[in-house]
């Protein structure tokens, strides 16, 4: 898992890609492909205990900013399609 791009992203930890990768996200392609949310509920799915930070760390990996660098709109909207996502 050295040379596993995930790992490279801003946020995104060894056990944090472990769990991506459990749910069929090996690359950034596939990442952006499923989004923060998608990705989120995934990781849930199978069973890991993710929290909410989970999500954002996700979507800073996808926009290359630390998540709590992201705009509190952002982080919202989020919320919002995961509380859609899980009805």
């Amino acid at each position: 898992m050295s040379n596993d791009e995930l790992l490279g992203l801003r946020n995104l930890g060894k056990t944090s890609v472990q769990w991506l990768h459990a749910t069929g996200i090996h690359s950034l392609a596939e990442l952006r492909k499923r989004g923060p949310v998608d990705a989120y509920c995934a990781v849930r799915a199978r069973g890991f205990r993710a929290s909410k930070a989970l999500l954002f760390a996700l979507a800073g990996a996808l926009e290359d900013v630390h998540w709590n660098q992201l705009d509190p709109e952002y982080k919202a909207r989020l919320l919002k399609q995961l509380e859609r996502q899980q009805l």
